[in-house]
């Protein structure tokens, strides 16, 4: 049994390494066909040829595309991404300035979020078809229609324009008491928490709803076993998987909301670095950051399947 979980998990895990493979591939390519290079970016539009060729050999922009992806591939493995096209400062050194916000912004995060979002969706799979399951429901599926920049430029109108309790850009570099790091945070973690929370409950109420219609449930309440513990002991173990797979999945959109809310905030993450690094045509940083989302979001999405394995014997016999 120990070494067909160890092979599952193996499996898990190389499966992961492979399409981050592939994603490197994609992210390279990408990347490579952007229109502009960073060459022309930093000299202007009134470079002569001359001195275009010149900084683009310089920069290594003239070796072929094989060549540059074999490079960089082996520097990132190295943990050494290179240098920025545009400041000279190493990759790892400027995502490693920003790497903190962007976690402290994602802890912070999660840590309203989950617990809400588990006992929101709990709630409502055991109530299911009262006035709360409705009322939950539907604002949940209100908030997922709405695009995350529109919630957090709604956000600024009404918690910065209008009533002026918060401030409209997040100051994280100046903070030196406890209000002052509720009212840089407060805007951004509200805006990531109205997707992650609708996401995440919906998906935990279809995972204990499931189980909750499941026969041994009925023979666990023929028993005359309490509604408590029916949910507690019985329903809640059997969905634990798919609950851990909801919260993965929910917190992987961190990956991807953020870049907007870093954006519409001014926030110091990596999120936003990337977003210069596009504008200014800085591949090695603008690959970099991509290549860190990615593998932030495979090793989220294989560590749920992993605890899925774990804590469902079924699982481990296809």
């Amino acid at each position: 049994m120990n070494l067909l979980l160890a092979r599952l998990i193996a499996q898990r895990v190389g499966t992961a390494l492979l399409s981050l493979l592939a994603v490197s591939v994609i992210v390279f390519a990408i990347t490579v066909l952007l229109p502009g290079d960073a060459a022309q970016q930093q000299l202007g539009q009134e470079a002569t040829p001359e001195t275009l060729a010149a900084l683009r050999l310089e920069m290594g922009l003239t070796q072929s595309g094989p060549e540059r992806y074999g490079h960089w591939l082996l520097g990132m493995l190295k943990g050494a991404p290179g240098q920025s096209l545009v400041s000279g400062q190493g990759v790892a050194e400027m995502i490693g300035e920003r790497l903190p916000n962007s976690l402290l912004l994602a802890l912070i995060t999660a840590a309203i979020s989950v617990p809400l979002a588990l006992g929101l969706g709990i709630a409502s799979a055991v109530w299911r078809g009262t006035w709360f399951d409705r009322v939950v429901t539907v604002g949940a599926v209100a908030v997922v229609s709405v695009p995350e920049f529109l919630v957090a430029t709604l956000a600024v109108l009404v918690f910065a324009v209008e009533l002026k309790w918060l401030p409209a850009l997040s100051y994280v570099n100046d903070i030196a008491s406890v209000g002052q790091l509720l009212k840089a945070y407060a805007l951004p973690v509200l805006c990531l928490c109205c997707v992650i929370v609708a996401q995440m409950m919906r998906m935990t109420r279809a995972a204990v709803i499931d189980q909750l219609r499941a026969p041994y449930i009925e023979m666990v309440l023929l028993k005359g076993a309490r509604r408590s513990r029916m949910v507690l002991a019985h329903a809640l173990p059997n969905a634990v998987g798919p609950i851990a797979n909801a919260v993965a999945l929910s917190l992987s959109y961190l990956l991807g909301g953020v870049i907007i809310v870093e954006t519409i905030f001014n926030y110091p993450g990596v999120a936003k670095l990337m977003i210069e690094g596009v504008t200014q045509r800085d591949m090695p940083l603008v690959q970099a950051c991509a290549m860190l989302f990615c593998a932030a979001y495979l090793m989220l999405v294989t560590a749920a399947d992993i605890f899925g394995i774990l804590s469902n014997p079924r699982l481990r016999h296809p």
